[in-house]
């Protein structure tokens, strides 16, 4: 008999429930707990783990679970919620949660999540607290215009130039973790004009089935595929939703110089402009080739064209 499993995770403990079977039990958020939580299901026949992600507490137990041999998901928290609500569920609480995940875990079908390694993880670390002194940069220089008092600005300059020599830091730090990543990746995507060190690593961990996918499936993932809004003889306009927001912020800015300096992309984006798209449109549009070039050209071993 096949088993299903939920998980629903907190800072201090893992709520866990085991389907068919009906058993709950809980653990503490520790690498006791995991062991503890290993030993537990290894009597199981497990199809599949699922938990949600949130804020960092489930990295853990996934890489632990993953190292036992489970299958494990994770999947964003308003998937699990709108299942729930489906299911007529509108009660919330740590054991119906993980209760509800167990359910979602047998209605899931194939998914895209990739197995969690100690290099990823590591990269993905020092990305984020780069986009943390970033964003700290960036608050202090608008902090710097209202200031007044000559001891108020001259702590906010000082504070600004630590974070950009630890901004310019990250970034050797950075160039090095995804090369021991995966070099060959790092090398192709780095090697497009408008493609730097960040967005590369960016595109590195959190879209690593990049290079593996077809078009459609890549662009859905990022959150950059126009989705109908069709229903009998109404025709809606096509908008995109969802995906990771992640992955748009980094081919963001980096859209903007292939623009610049490609001449296909800055023809297809006057284009867009002058059917009266809006920038935006037109902007996620090219965002929406890019992706998919890159794609084609790491699934294919090619060179950029």
């Amino acid at each position: 008999m096949i088993s299903w499993v939920g998980i629903d995770i907190s800072k201090s403990n893992l709520v866990v429930w085991v389907r068919p079977q009906n058993q709950g039990y809980e653990v503490p958020n520790t690498p006791e707990g995991f062991a503890q939580l290993v030993e537990q299901l290894s009597p199981y026949t497990i199809g599949r783990v699922l938990l949600e992600a949130t804020g960092g507490y489930e990295r853990k137990v996934m890489a632990a679970l993953q190292e036992a041999g489970f299958n494990v998901l994770r999947i964003n928290p308003r998937r699990a919620r709108a299942f729930a609500v489906a299911m007529g569920k509108n009660a919330k609480t740590d054991p119906i949660d993980a209760a509800v995940l167990a359910d979602f875990a047998e209605a899931l079908h194939a998914s895209h999540e990739k197995p969690i390694s100690p290099e990823r993880e590591a990269l993905r670390e020092l990305i984020q607290l780069r986009e943390h002194f970033v964003q700290q940069r960036d608050d202090n220089k608008r902090r710097l215009q209202q200031a007044q008092l000559p001891a108020v600005i001259e702590v906010i300059k000082d504070h600004i130039r630590y974070l950009q020599i630890q901004i310019k830091q990250f970034g050797k730090a950075i160039n090095q973790s995804m090369r021991k990543l995966d070099a060959e990746k790092a090398d192709r995507l780095t090697s497009v004009k408008g493609i730097g060190t960040v967005a590369t690593a960016s595109l590195l961990v959190y879209l690593p089935e990049l290079g593996e996918l077809d078009r459609r499936e890549i662009a859905s993932l990022a959150g950059i595929a126009p989705y109908n809004d069709d229903s009998g003889n109404h025709s809606g306009k096509r908008q995109i939703y969802g995906g990771r927001a992640r992955v748009r912020r980094a081919l963001y800015m980096s859209c903007w110089v292939v623009i610049r300096y490609h001449a296909d992309f800055k023809a297809r984006y006057e284009a867009l402009r002058g059917r009266g798209k809006s920038a935006k449109v037109a902007l996620i549009a090219c965002m929406r080739i890019l992706l998919i070039r890159l794609n084609a050209m790491l699934r294919d071993g090619t060179e950029w064209r």
